[in-house]
Parts: structure tokens; C-alpha cells; sequence
């Protein structure tokens, strides 16, 4: 899984990075270095930890890497939720992107299971 950049799954997270920090502009100053910069690291690891986890010669360490870009999704979901009950972002807004890291998801995990079944992990 050396060419990282050719999967679908890398590019949509990467085009998320973008769609996560105009998200985030919306956050009040006072969020810069908490919420804020909290949900912009999760966002880029998804894209890090697919990038890192293509880079190792073992399958099964590339499927935890993986793994780890699933965490940091639900993550992004977790600071969607403190961003809407904190009346930072509608519940509106907040669906929307939260489709887009759902679909990030559902990919990032079938490209796990595939992955793992070619190891047998």
C-alpha cells in the first residue's frame, strides 16, 4: 500500500482537512487552543495515519494504523457534539459534516477488513 495517494479513502480525508478547518473558523476565539486545535489534529490524522500506516512492510501494522485514522474520525464526531451543545455550530451543520467523516469511516474500515483478511490478522 506503498502509493497512498491513490486511494480513495486518503484523498476524501484530505479534502476533510479543508472542510474541518472552515468548519472551525466558525469556533469563538477563545476555542483556538482547545476545541479548535483539537479537532484540526484529529482531522489531519486521519490523512497521517493512512499516509504512516501505508509505509510499513507489514500488513498488520498498516491495518492498526488504519485503526488508529477510525479513532481519530469518531474523534471529529466526538468535538462535532461539544461544537453544537456549546451552540458553536447548528445541529444542521454539524450533520453535514458528520456524513462526510461517517463515509470516511465506512471506507477506512473496509479497507481494514480487506487488509486484514490478506494477513489473516
Amino acid at each position: 500500500m506503498h502509493n497512498f495517494r491513490k486511494l480513495l479513502v486518503y484523498q476524501k480525508a484530505i479534502k476533510f482537512t479543508s472542510t474541518a478547518r472552515k468548519v472551525i473558523k466558525k469556533f469563538p476565539k477563545e476555542e483556538m487552543f482547545a476545541l479548535s486545535s483539537q479537532f484540526r489534529r484529529a482531522t489531519d490524522s486521519i490523512a497521517l495515519n493512512i499516509a504512516e500506516g501505508s509505509g510499513n512492510e507489514s500488513t498488520k501494522e498498516t491495518a492498526k494504523f488504519l485503526g488508529y485514522s477510525i479513532r481519530s474520525a469518531y474523534e471529529c464526531i466526538c468535538c462535532l457534539d461539544i461544537a453544537v451543545e456549546n451552540d458553536y455550530l447548528t445541529p444542521s451543520d454539524s450533520r453535514i459534516i458528520e456524513n462526510f467523516v461517517d463515509e470516511l469511516i465506512k471506507m477506512l474500515v473496509a479497507l481494514q477488513k480487506t487488509i486484514s483478511k490478506r494477513s489473516n490478522i
